[in-house]
């Protein structure tokens, strides 16, 4: 069978990403330049999501075994 090539600049029908503007700030400081480039990107967000999402089920796990771990272990 032969493959089709994708096309050249494929988007979601829904969502148009917000065209990138370079913005270098001689006076910005290296915490606001991480924040911007690390955490705000937009395509960094699907990372930044996985990673919140792995420490809120971490901390609800330990959350409940502090709240509820009397429960678990036999009297």
């Amino acid at each position: 069978m032969a493959r089709r090539a994708a096309p050249q600049n494929p988007v979601p029908g829904l969502f148009a990403p917000p065209p990138r503007r370079a913005i270098h700030d001689p006076n910005e400081s290296a915490l606001s330049r991480f924040i911007r480039e690390e955490i705000l990107a937009p395509e960094k967000i699907s990372g930044n999501i996985s990673i919140v999402t792995g420490v809120a089920v971490f901390a609800a796990g330990v959350f409940s075994a502090r709240m509820w771990g009397d429960i678990l272990v036999p009297a």
